[in-house]
């Protein structure tokens, strides 16, 4: 009895403590991608403001092969949004801002999972013969250990997809 109340008593602090050293842990993951795409400003502005142009370069648009689709009408600016229902999961992204020399900000939200706010910023580079992108995705985190502690992995999760997404992006852009 005396080794059980000890098991309970060590878990219960063990546990407090994870809890107390999390709160010293960020309750925001940020996730950023910079790259510059051989193509004007409104060329690939058109590519990510058309959320049905999406499933061309973007590594989320399509996250279960089963799911349907529905997207708004019109399916491009601010307001438009696309959600999907599959066998794996569901979700919903909403554009939120929308300006054809600035680019588009989003709100991403999928079933059980943290909503997801980003952004895809685009500007000319100095020579004005390309445009710069910015693509970044802010996690709130919340409070609990176990959501923290995946904020520190988050780079790692999805900046490959990320990359992924603004090579296609650019390709498709450049004609390639």
């Amino acid at each position: 009895m005396r080794l059980l109340k000890l098991l309970v008593i060590s878990v219960i602090i063990l546990g407090g403590m994870m809890f107390l050293l999390s709160l010293l842990f960020p309750s925001t993951a940020v996730v950023e991608r910079t790259g510059a795409i051989h193509a004007p400003i409104d060329t690939v502005y058109a590519h990510i403001s058309n959320l049905k142009d999406w499933e061309q370069w973007n590594p989320w648009a399509r996250p279960d092969t089963t799911a349907t689709l529905v997207y708004s009408n019109p399916p491009a600016g601010a307001g438009a949004w696309y959600s999907w229902e599959g066998k794996e999961n569901s979700g919903r992204v909403t554009v939120l801002a929308s300006d054809p020399s600035k680019g588009i900000h989003y709100l991403l939200e999928i079933k059980n999972m943290r909503p997801v706010t980003g952004g895809i910023e685009l500007k000319p580079t100095a020579d004005g013969k390309s445009t710069a992108i910015f693509w970044h995705m802010e996690i709130k985190l919340g409070l609990l250990p176990w959501w923290k502690l995946r904020g520190f992995v988050s780079d790692r999760i999805y900046g490959p997809s990320m990359d992924s997404g603004l090579t296609k992006l650019s390709k498709i852009c450049e004609g390639k």
